[in-house]
């Protein structure tokens, strides 16, 4: 979908201007364990299944769109293995715009869909072993990807 009209009209009125975005990222495991991880066109660094929430959202109703719409799959959001925010979630897309996210991570199952990639929004799709990680651009910590988690809820102080 790209930039929602929300989004579009705030860009019109400040440029790259930093701003702080509310975010949903999603740590999508197929049956064998494996994560999903997405690069969009003309980038070289991979990512979680991610987006911004939108306006009326919740969080768990944003990354089942996105998810959707990034992959072609229909997911399921388990729980919320993370809450992450600060100078370390920063990012500058290659359009010069400036974000600075407060991520909410689901650990989310795979209910139904075809993976399909090179799409509006990513050009490659793929699993990796959590143990054989591609080189991601947002910053998170190891742990939201060990299979082997607590049942509370991590974040950084």
């Amino acid at each position: 979908m790209g930039m929602s009209d929300y989004y579009k009209n705030l860009r019109e009125k400040i440029g790259n201007e930093l701003i702080f975005m509310p975010g949903v990222a999603g740590v999508i495991r197929n049956d064998h364990g494996e994560i999903l991880f997405g690069r969009k066109h003309n980038e070289t660094n991979w990512g979680l299944i991610a987006g911004a929430i939108e306006l009326g959202e919740t969080p768990a109703q944003a990354m089942i769109r996105e998810a959707w719409e990034e992959t072609g799959l229909i997911i399921e959001p388990e729980k919320v293995i993370g809450i992450y925010g600060g100078e370390e979630q920063r990012f500058t897309y290659s359009n010069g715009h400036q974000v600075e996210y407060l991520t909410i991570v689901f650990e989310c199952s795979i209910k139904s869909g075809q993976l399909a990639s090179d799409n509006e929004e990513m050009k490659d799709l793929q699993f990796f072993p959590e143990h054989e990680l591609p080189p991601i651009a947002n910053k998170y910590p190891d742990y939201i990807f060990s299979s082997y988690q607590e049942e509370r809820t991590h974040f950084i102080k």
